[in-house]
């Protein structure tokens, strides 16, 4: 059993049969009444976002979770494979698991895959991920108002926001947990 006190950004635990992820938190003392913490977790098999408040102090069960890092291989139309390069050992999930971050999926790389009590329950990319823009508007000289963002299609597939200056071609660093541009490389 864990307290909300002991809460930190990543830490797993078990509410109503689920297994949810800490993305964020706040300890709140308002000047009437007790004190209490608004957390925002991640359902780690449906990646959807739950808010929840909790009072200051009450308990709840931390699950513990295994992350084995597997490479991500092909994908057959309606699942996804990966192998465990220690063993060679090969898993399937199917596209409802791991809808999040398919668009990002780049065949070769390392994604870690979750499992709670001995059962799949998702898989996560690295924080960071360096892909190439294949398609993009070019930058129009004089059109340099500060932060425009113009979309670009990476070559996963996935769209995102990027400055006017780059172009098609160039490498570029993304946080994948936003789906957001970090810089060109």
């Amino acid at each position: 059993m864990i307290s909300t006190s002991d809460f930190k950004k990543g830490l797993t635990v078990e509410l109503d049969g689920e297994i949810y992820s800490i993305v964020d938190f706040q300890h709140v003392k308002p000047g009437k009444g007790g004190a209490f913490v608004r957390t925002k977790f991640k359902n780690l098999k449906t990646g959807l976002i739950l808010d929840k408040t909790f009072r200051a102090g009450e308990k709840m069960e931390q699950a513990i979770v295994d992350r084995k890092t597997m490479q991500y291989l092909y994908n057959d139309g309606n699942s996804y494979c990966f192998m465990n390069k220690e063993n060679y050992e090969q898993i399937s999930l199917f596209k409802e698991q791991i809808s999040e971050i398919t668009d990002l999926l780049k065949e070769g790389n390392d994604v870690d895959i979750i499992f709670c009590k001995g059962e799949l329950i998702g898989a996560e990319l690295p924080n960071f991920m360096s892909l190439k823009v294949i398609k993009t508007m070019p930058g129009v000289k004089g059109n340099t108002v500060s932060g425009a963002l113009k979309p670009a299609t990476l070559e996963t597939g996935a769209i995102i926001q990027v400055p006017l200056f780059v172009k098609e071609g160039d490498v570029i660093k993304i946080d994948t947990r936003e789906k957001k541009y970090i810089e060109r490389e």
